[in-house]
């Protein structure tokens, strides 16, 4: 019973700091956040931020089809054509996919940056198998052991190198804040290149996957190897 009624109290702390989160007015609202519908375009695409385009309604521009290989171009139609199984079209993830890789397997992004992304990731899921895992490998590919304790520490971003540093700090923001800001997002693009920034992006939704398994299903390291992250909500 003692362990039942610990799990209530856990849940509805955790309900109650997410209510609260969620009912924080600290901050005025955006001029999108303020509309009310309907709307015409013209009030629409006046309200969205000054970083997001009105024709994507994203942070990047609607891909030109032009710029695609043969692949990308089927891609493409098939977003727009009037049987489309797409709910968003261009303007939605399948779209902004087009910007990126047709497949992980063919990124150009180096596999230092891609171990960080990976340890971003376990970090702010709390997964330590992940981590485990993918620690000695970022090492082996030239992540630095500095770079990689502030991941794991959660320290300050002083005099961590620009890039490394707007990677992590959008990890941060994407998992704690569930948003990213533009400042970040800014810090980033000078950094990285769409096509690559897409692809950073889609492993980050795969390495979130992996972690939810390993949660769900309560996957603990060997009893021979020692866990390198610490447990730290």
């Amino acid at each position: 019973m003692n362990s039942i009624r610990n799990g209530v109290q856990c849940v509805t702390i955790l309900l109650a700091s997410v209510l609260v989160s969620a009912c924080d007015s600290s901050r005025p609202p955006t001029a999108y956040e303020a509309l009310t519908w309907p709307v015409s375009e013209e009030e629409f695409n006046a309200a969205l931020p000054d970083d997001v385009f009105p024709d994507s309604r994203g942070r990047i521009p609607l891909v030109n089809r032009d710029d695609l290989d043969d692949e990308g171009k089927r891609g493409y139609d098939s977003r727009i054509a009037p049987d489309t199984t797409s709910r968003g079209g261009l303007q939605g993830p399948g779209g902004l996919g087009l910007n990126g890789s047709r497949d992980l397997g063919e990124t150009q992004v180096d596999a230092r940056t891609l171990e960080l992304v990976r340890l971003v990731v376990s970090r702010e899921m709390n997964q330590r198998f992940e981590w485990t895992l993918h620690e000695p490998v970022a090492l082996q590919a030239g992540l630095e052991p500095e770079i990689i304790d502030v991941i794991r520490y959660r320290r300050s971003l002083d005099g961590v190198p620009e890039r490394e540093g707007a990677l992590i700090q959008w990890g941060r923001e994407l998992f704690q804040n569930r948003s990213v800001s533009s400042e970040t997002f800014a810090r980033l693009i000078k950094h990285v290149n769409k096509r690559d920034l897409v692809d950073i992006c889609r492993l980050a939704g795969n390495y979130t996957r992996t972690a939810i398994l390993l949660h769900t299903f309560d996957v603990h390291l060997p009893y021979y190897t020692e866990p390198l992250l610490p447990v730290d909500w």
